[in-house]
């Protein structure tokens, strides 16, 4: 004889959540298992040189950062704190200034990102990094 259950004859009710619960743990792993692939998407991208090409129609203060430690801005030799000062102007003035940064290669990462924390720091919130070849 079978044993009885309680629902012989009656609808069941009750919302069974093992399929749903598998179905988010497969999508869990499935997160978990891309998430470090979406972190990291840099690339070398090989940029092709242009024979006739003008500079970019916006009005930006360029900085350059020399291997001597100097900061260019705008072609005058300062200090980081007289950079961050005339930045903090130009930013008061304009809020969307924008600032196009290089930096020479032989210069340590610390020293370079203590220019862009100063520049960020002065207000700019729009930074291009220059790269040339």
């Amino acid at each position: 004889m079978a044993p009885a259950n309680a629902h012989d004859g009656e609808p069941i009710t009750e919302i069974n959540v093992t399929p749903l619960v598998d179905v988010i743990l497969v999508v869990l792993i499935i997160f978990m298992a891309t998430a470090p692939m979406l972190q990291r998407r840099a690339m070398h991208v090989d940029v092709p040189k242009a024979e006739h090409h003008e500079r970019a129609a916006v009005e930006a203060i360029s900085v350059l950062f020399g291997a001597d430690g100097r900061v260019l801005v705008g072609g005058m030799a300062m200090s980081q704190d007289e950079m961050a000062r005339k930045l903090a102007r130009a930013a008061a003035l304009r809020p969307d200034v924008q600032v196009y940064f290089a930096a020479e290669r032989e210069l340590p990462y610390k020293a370079v990102v203590a220019v862009l924390d100063a520049i960020r720091g002065a207000g700019v919130r729009k930074i291009g990094l220059e790269v040339t070849r």
